[in-house]
């Protein structure tokens, strides 16, 4: 067992030593920290983001939750490196955000809701491109929702009234107060500010009717409808069909961040956003098509795929090494038979080695005898032979190797008897 352990002990040192430097700079582990950027506390982006990292945790990543002003802070926390994922609002990505930033696909329909006041419908037409003279409620600077009607402004072309920089509740309560003529919101239908809008006598929803031109225009928009007293059967609300346009908010991640991680942030999205709405129906998120950032390498693999084989039956931290383990195995494989080819002739050699180390003395002892001129030098070499034949004795080799260690012992006794011959012939 010794000898055994002297050879292939070192061999196995040698594979984990190889081992850990692969796994830590060949194929290093993912980190176990993710920073996402959400949006207000009091927003569903910053709920959402709660429920991603509510779900990393379960698999012992800790993820920050970085409360922002909204998509347009978030784009630029993702190109400067101080954020790893993000919520965007589709349709707003620019050439520098397509450059450092990939995206994991198109995660929900954000609405892009227009109100007005009813009693003022006399003076207003029912589309969003005749709102050029009045004042549009239209988002704080840096929000989704500022960015989107600003763009939807470009896109209609004239020259509209400023902008009113007021957001969520606040537009909503400027409208009914007079304070402006229209609101707009790019959100949830569950948001409480649409909800009320939605049903309050004095406001009304106006519909997009180019939603479906302005979808084929921009891969991260899409045209929703709002059907007939889907919001409240018993009041008609809405009294007709209403079609919207609605930006897809995507999941937006640095185009360096481990695919281990992508993968763990997919699978967190299914499960969050695969539910349905009275706007869309159950399992049409998350979306591969639905992006204005390139969709991610890892992405296109996972929703062509799923979770990896190992990742259906092993936990993340067992998965995800069993994945990085491929990257040295065929390496490995290729050092390791040469190795493990050298180990037994290397075995052999050290049990032979102990028995054949004994000849040298042997020869030298046989030597002594012949030369000897007396009784008392041949002698001492029989003694000296006789002790050599007791550590021989105490030798241990394997049962294969016997048959060399018993040679040894006759060639012993074959040289005493020589020696002790030689002395009764003197």
């Amino acid at each position: 067992m010794k000898d055994a352990l002297k050879v292939y002990g070192p061999l196995a040192v040698a594979i984990l030593i190889l081992l850990i430097i692969t796994m830590r700079f060949v194929a290093p582990p993912p980190p176990m920290e993710l920073r996402f950027a959400a949006g207000g506390v009091d927003g569903q982006y910053y709920a959402l983001a709660q429920r991603y990292a509510d779900a990393l945790s379960r698999h012992g990543i800790d993820v920050e939750v970085l409360e922002t002003r909204g998509t347009m802070e978030n784009y630029a926390l993702l190109n400067a490196g101080e954020a790893d994922v993000a919520l965007l609002q589709g349709g707003l990505a620019d050439d520098e955000s397509r450059a450092n930033l990939e995206s994991l696909g198109g995660m929900f329909a954000e609405p892009f809701w227009i109100f007005t006041r009813a009693d003022q419908l006399s003076l207003l037409s029912s589309d969003f491109g005749d709102l050029e003279t009045v004042r549009i409620a239209g988002g704080a600077e840096g929000s989704g929702t500022r960015a989107m009607t600003e763009r939807l402004q470009a896109e209609w072309g004239g020259t509209w009234l400023e902008i009113v920089p007021l957001s969520g509740s606040d537009a909503a309560t400027a409208l009914l107060a007079g304070e402006v003529e229209a609101a707009v919101f790019t959100a949830s239908v569950n948001a409480s500010y649409v909800q009320t809008l939605l049903t309050h006598p004095n406001a009304r929803l106006i519909g997009m009717r180019r939603a479906k031109g302005l979808s084929m225009r921009d891969d991260a928009l899409a045209p929703l409808t709002l059907y007939d007293g889907v919001v409240d059967m018993d009041r008609d609300i809405p009294a007709g069909d209403v079609e919207l346009i609605s930006a897809i908010a995507q999941l937006g991640v640095d185009k360096d961040l481990h695919p281990a991680l992508q993968s763990v942030l997919l699978e967190a999205a299914e499960s969050i956003h695969n539910g349905g709405s009275i706007l869309t129906r159950a399992d049409t998120f998350p979306d591969a098509t639905r992006t204005d950032l390139p969709l991610s390498e890892e992405a296109r693999r996972y929703y062509r795929n799923g979770p990896t084989f190992l990742r259906r039956y092993f936990s993340f931290g067992w998965a995800n090494f069993l994945e990085r383990a491929w990257v040295f195995l065929i390496p490995l494989v290729a050092l390791l038979i040469p190795l493990v080819q050298m180990a037994p002739p290397v075995y052999r050699w050290r049990i032979r080695r102990k028995i054949y180390v004994w000849y040298n003395d042997l020869h030298d002892l046989e030597r002594r005898g012949f030369e000897a001129k007396d009784d008392e030098t041949r002698r001492d070499v029989l003694a000296d032979i006789l002790a050599l034949q007791h550590e021989v004795g105490r030798v241990e080799v394997p049962v294969s190797y016997n048959d060399e260690l018993y040679h040894l012992r006759s060639h012993i006794n074959f040289v005493e008897a020589l020696i002790a011959r030689q002395a009764a012939q003197g």
